[in-house]
């Protein structure tokens, strides 16, 4: 039996994450040959989170180094499964989707499956600012990268798990959402995206527009950079390999 490896972080969510889990399709996806390991990254919670989460049958792994990054890089890294799901811990993505998501998996092969919020998103799941930043920063990734997709910021992706060493994902904080993203897109994986209903959140907002959105927009341009650094890297290689050897 193929295993799901469900990985997601939290920070202070006790309002949340119980809900969470309990959404987590463990039955289906059984049925269709995948067994699920759940794994809640606690941030440093001060609340009930992480025993809320063992109390619902999730195993909860401590990262103390604070950062949304820093908290999926100890998930994927203690992650077992063949396919990775992400999603936050304020019920806000549907965690439901997963049995028709890994379903598309493997009867199309994609690699990387993001999921768009933005194209049926409701007034009240986002506050006006927050939706404007994400398409602002969805265009910004659209010209800096060719990347052809609707939301570079939606936390919520399923990717086989056997990607994740060929990606060179830097960022500890938030833009490692968008900085995954574009390693999946410019790697040449086979990526799609799908529509899906985000929700109010429950908890506590965590989001800072101006200051999280500045940081991302700083990532954007770094990573630019570092992408052309790289493929012109890549592409000295190949004509240093084809060039004809002297007698």
């Amino acid at each position: 039996m193929k295993t799901l490896s469900v990985v997601i972080p939290a920070l202070n969510e006790e309002r949340g994450i119980g809900d969470v889990l309990k959404c987590i399709p463990i039955k289906e996806l059984k049925e269709l040959g995948y067994a699920t390991e759940v794994l809640v990254i606690d941030n440093g919670s001060r609340d009930e989170t992480p025993h809320i989460a063992r109390r619902n049958g999730a195993r909860v792994i401590i990262q103390p180094i604070r950062g949304y990054g820093n908290a999926y890089k100890a998930g994927f890294a203690n992650a077992t499964g063949d396919i990775i799901a992400t999603g936050d811990a304020d019920m806000t993505y549907p965690f439901e989707i997963l049995p028709g998501v890994i379903h598309m998996i493997e009867e199309e092969g994609y690699d990387f499956i993001n999921t768009d919020r933005l194209t049926t998103l409701k007034p009240e799941a986002m506050e006006g600012s927050h939706v404007w930043g994400n398409k602002l920063l969805t265009i910004g990734t659209r010209v800096l990268f060719h990347w052809p997709y609707n939301d570079s910021q939606s936390g919520m992706w399923i990717f086989k798990r056997k990607i994740w060493k060929d990606l060179d994902v830097r960022a500890s904080g938030m833009p490692f959402s968008q900085e995954l993203k574009i390693e999946a897109h410019v790697r040449g994986f086979k990526c799609t995206e799908i529509p899906i209903e985000y929700r109010v959140r429950a908890g506590e907002v965590k989001l800072n527009t101006f200051k999280d959105g500045i940081g991302n927009v700083t990532h954007l341009l770094r990573k630019r950079v570092q992408v052309g650094a790289s493929s012109q890297h890549r592409r000295d290689l190949g004509e240093v390999e084809r060039e004809p050897e002297k007698e």
